[in-house]
């Protein structure tokens, strides 16, 4: 008999631990309006750590992410042939995220084992889907670091150790710098609690991020009706070369 009942007995024993820390989460913000001059905003992700009984034995670690809507892209790679740069390979992304950040209390491998890595994708590497790769291309894997690194030079990926807060091992806070590139849609920042590398609890909330006023109808006008935006593009350069020779002129 009890050999029967001990499956069961670990799992609820299981289950009760996982129960002895909960997250509760705040955001400063859950809308990003990108106007006309938006230049980044920031948002801070604070909260606590509920606990039903005295605190679990174990190294406490914070992992916080925020993760922008995923996007299919193809990653090129350039080599000069006689003297002029074209695209010698090419892999396909399946999805992969405009933008993401990642925030921990410590360096992410001290408090996140690999295995709870490939479980929940933390890491930005985890992030990326790849379709294919491709077999005629020897160093194929070197693409997604390729595509990490692009995007890191231009603000979209950040890893950033030690810039979770944690005090009291109760009340935690970080910020987290949106750059001017964002590409609107729905972001969702995670918050994961470990202990001894293990996620004992996580939570998701969403930040609706939107170009709004003049950027907006420009944004809607391009995607939703592209041959009237494409006339109007050239009347206002036309207009504006005219405008300019006639000063010009003048002044002359």
């Amino acid at each position: 008999m009890m050999r029967i009942l001990a499956p069961f007995l670990i799992l609820i024993a299981a289950a009760s631990a996982a129960e002895d820390e909960r997250i509760i989460t705040a955001l400063s913000q859950n809308r990003v309006a990108i106007t006309a001059n938006f230049d980044g905003s920031e948002i801070l992700i604070y909260g606590a750590i509920k606990r039903e009984s005295p605190q679990p034995e174990g190294k406490l670690g914070l992992v916080i992410t925020v993760a922008g809507p995923p996007e299919r892209s193809i990653v090129r790679r350039k080599e000069r042939v006689f003297g002029i740069w074209v695209n010698v390979d090419a892999v396909e992304v399946g999805a992969a995220p405009t933008f993401y950040a990642v925030a921990s209390s410590a360096p992410i491998e001290d408090i996140l084992l690999h295995i709870e890595d490939l479980r929940y994708n933390i890491r930005v590497e985890r992030m990326i889907d790849w379709v294919e790769m491709p077999q005629d291309i020897d160093d194929a894997l070197e693409f997604p670091d390729a595509l990490v690194r692009i995007r890191q030079s231009q603000g979209l990926y950040a890893e950033k150790p030690e810039s979770v807060e944690i005090r009291d091992d109760t009340l935690f806070g970080t910020q987290v710098a949106l750059p001017a590139n964002l590409v609107e849609g729905e972001y969702t920042a995670t918050v994961y609690i470990t202990r001894d590398g293990k996620v004992v609890d996580s939570h998701a909330s969403t930040i609706d991020v939107r170009k709004v006023g003049l950027g907006r109808w420009i944004y809607a006008l391009a995607h939703e009706q592209p041959l009237l935006y494409g006339l109007l593009s050239v009347l206002l350069a036309a207009f504006t070369g005219w405008f300019a020779s006639t000063v010009f002129r003048r002044i002359a």
